[in-house]
């Protein structure tokens, strides 16, 4: 249960983002697994330079945002009126174009990340052993998942994110420039993105293709949990992680198999996902 929490708490990272861009500008980014690549792959490039895992963490998740936002500004709002299938087209040449980038630069074979200092050890209480990094990583992302959802919801800022998701042209007609808050909101997706993966470096190590695992992921926790929806992301992403989690001990050939199978059971009976709005 431990596991699947802790897992369902990256997943809810790696999916809010993905959410949290479409509610705004109902565009599907498929490009955003890459940008969980590229995190992991920055943060295992500093640490191996000697760099403190903290910094590193927080420095890959700032660059994948700073990228991200570059990439948004110079070509995806070009394509956003058009046809979905553009958008397809657009970001899966991105994803490509970083995997290929990130093989170029660090090689296919991939690497590990050291836990960091005082995280690196195990906790034990009777005939409980549980490694203590995976309960950081449990606390830190509930506390992260709290504050995201403050800013979203008591804010100013959140309030614009808000009303830009309902009516973006009401919002220029305000004053506001909807272009550069599209370009923050999509920055600041890829960069959770970004910091997912640089938190899931410790525990699973990198390697070129492990942002298209994540894409595939991402999508099914957005699914179940409604597109646009910041408690479906939520939701959802703890269920995935505990349902493969326990499939995992119980039946492990059919634990991402489950997964595609509850998603495949919510689209058909709660097409709008369990707390979507279209």
């Amino acid at each position: 249960m431990l596991n699947g929490i802790g897992l369902g708490m990256l997943y809810f990272l790696l999916a809010v983002g993905l959410t949290i861009i479409f509610g705004l500008l109902q565009f599907v980014n498929f490009a955003h697994g890459a940008f969980y690549l590229l995190g992991a792959y920055l943060t295992y490039d500093f640490v191996e330079r000697g760099m403190n895992f903290w910094l590193a963490m927080a420095l890959a998740a700032v660059i994948v945002a700073i990228v991200a936002g570059a990439v948004e500004a110079i070509l995806l709002r070009r394509i956003y009126k058009l046809p979905h299938t553009f958008h397809i087209l657009v970001t899966v040449g991105i994803a490509l174009f970083i995997q290929e980038m990130v093989i170029i630069l660090w090689g296919p074979l991939g690497g590990s990340v050291a836990a960091p200092e005082g995280l690196n050890g195990v906790i034990i209480a009777g005939d409980f052993i549980y490694p203590k990094y995976r309960l950081f990583m449990i606390a830190f992302t509930a506390v992260l998942a709290i504050a995201l959802y403050w800013a979203l919801e008591r804010t100013r800022l959140g309030a614009i994110v808000r009303a830009g998701s309902e009516s973006a042209e009401n919002m220029g007609l305000l004053g506001y420039n909807t272009l550069r808050i599209n370009t923050l909101v999509f920055a600041a997706g890829a960069g959770l993105a970004g910091l997912a993966g640089a938190l899931v470096a410790p525990i699973r190590g990198v390697e070129p293709f492990m942002g298209i695992e994540a894409l595939s992921i991402a999508f099914v926790v957005v699914v179940i949990g409604g597109m646009g929806s910041y408690l479906g992301a939520l939701v959802a992403g703890i269920l995935v992680g505990v349902v493969q989690s326990l499939m995992a001990t119980i039946w492990p050939e059919g634990a991402r198999l489950m997964i595609y199978l509850g998603m495949a059971a919510v689209i058909v009976l709660l097409p709008r996902g369990l707390f979507g709005r279209a």
